[in-house]
C-alpha cells in the first residue's frame, strides 16, 4: 500500500471526500460501487468493485470455449482492466487496463465489428492488437464490461461466427452477474 499524504476528515454524516486527483487516476467515477475492506491495524481500504471480476473464473472459462470455437484469441474485461485471456499470453495482458477508446465505447453502450479498411480499433491499453469484435457486457442495465475478440496484424475481417460468439458470450455472462 502507498501512502498519498492526503488527509480527508469525515463529515457529520460519516462521508469521506476522495480527491478528484485519486479518483482521475483510478478511474473512479460518479456512481462507481467500491468495496470496503477492514483489517485487524485498523486500515480501511476501498476497491473498485467488479461483478465480473467475482466470476473470475467462469470468466476465464468462456474466454477459452470462446477462443477455441472463434478460432482468435478471446479476451474479458471489467470496466477498468483485462479480467481473462485465452489464446494469447496470459502475463502480458492480465490486469492491464482498457484504452480509452474502449472505456468510451462502452460507455456509450456500442458492440464494435472489423470488416477491414483502415480502422484500428485497440482494446487493450500497451497491447498492440486490434480488435475483431468486442461486445458489451450488460448487466441490469448497466455496462459491466465487455468480450472481444483480437486479430493480428493482417486485414482479417471478423466473421459472423465470431461477432455472434462474442455477443453470446457478453449476454450469458451479463447474466450470471445479475
Amino acid at each position: 500500500m502507498k501512502a498519498t499524504g492526503i488527509v480527508r476528515r469525515i463529515d457529520d454524516l460519516g462521508r469521506v471526500v476522495i480527491p478528484k486527483e485519486i479518483r482521475r487516476t483510478m478511474r473512479i467515477r460518479e456512481g462507481d460501487p467500491l468495496e470496503i475492506y477492514t483489517d485487524s491495524d485498523g486500515e480501511v481500504i476501498f476497491k473498485k468493485y467488479s461483478p465480473i471480476n467475482e466470476l473470475s473464473d467462469g470468466a476465464l472459462q468462456a474466454a477459452e470455449v470462446i477462443s477455441k470455437l472463434g478460432g482468435a484469441p478471446a479476451v474479458i474485461f471489467d470496466k477498468d482492466h483485462v479480467v481473462a485471456v485465452s489464446g494469447v499470453p496470459k502475463k502480458e495482458y492480465t490486469q492491464r487496463r482498457l484504452s480509452r477508446a474502449m472505456e468510451e465505447m462502452l460507455e456509450s453502450r456500442r458492440s464494435y465489428e472489423y470488416h477491414g479498411g483502415g480502422e484500428n480499433f485497440r482494446p487493450v491499453e500497451g497491447i498492440d492488437a486490434r480488435a475483431l469484435a468486442v461486445s458489451p457486457i450488460i448487466s441490469g442495465g448497466d455496462i459491466t464490461g465487455a468480450v472481444a475478440f483480437l486479430g493480428g496484424n493482417d486485414s482479417r475481417s471478423v466473421t459472423d461466427d465470431q461477432a455472434m460468439l462474442c455477443k453470446a458470450a457478453a449476454m450469458f455472462l451479463g447474466k450470471q452477474v445479475e
